[in-house]
């Protein structure tokens, strides 16, 4: 398989609709989807993970639900509250 070169914003689009809703997925299985190299779909995993629309645990990546994406984008950028959840579990914000 051809792996072909797109722009990073054009990848994300691909891969984040690639993810099946309610079902987590593999690396490989959307790296074939797409059909982007295998470090395209990492780098892309690695933005919409920052941008708080997805999640990884282990090999396995699912979407956000708009719920969860809010919280996390809560949790990241508003440094006044007194909590974070770092791994699913939720924690006193250290200081």
């Amino acid at each position: 398989m051809e792996c072909i070169q797109v722009k990073q914003e054009d990848a994300d689009w691909r891969i984040y609709h690639a993810i099946p809703p309610n079902t987590p997925t593999s690396l490989e299985t959307l790296t074939s989807a797409c059909g982007l190299a295998p470090e395209v779909v990492e780098e892309s995993l690695a933005r919409l993970e920052r941008y708080c629309l997805i999640s990884r645990t282990g090999t396995e990546v699912r979407v956000l639900s708009f719920g969860e994406a809010l919280i996390n984008n809560q949790i990241q950028y508003d440094k006044d509250l007194p909590y974070t959840i770092e791994n699913g579990v939720i924690k006193a914000r250290r200081n």
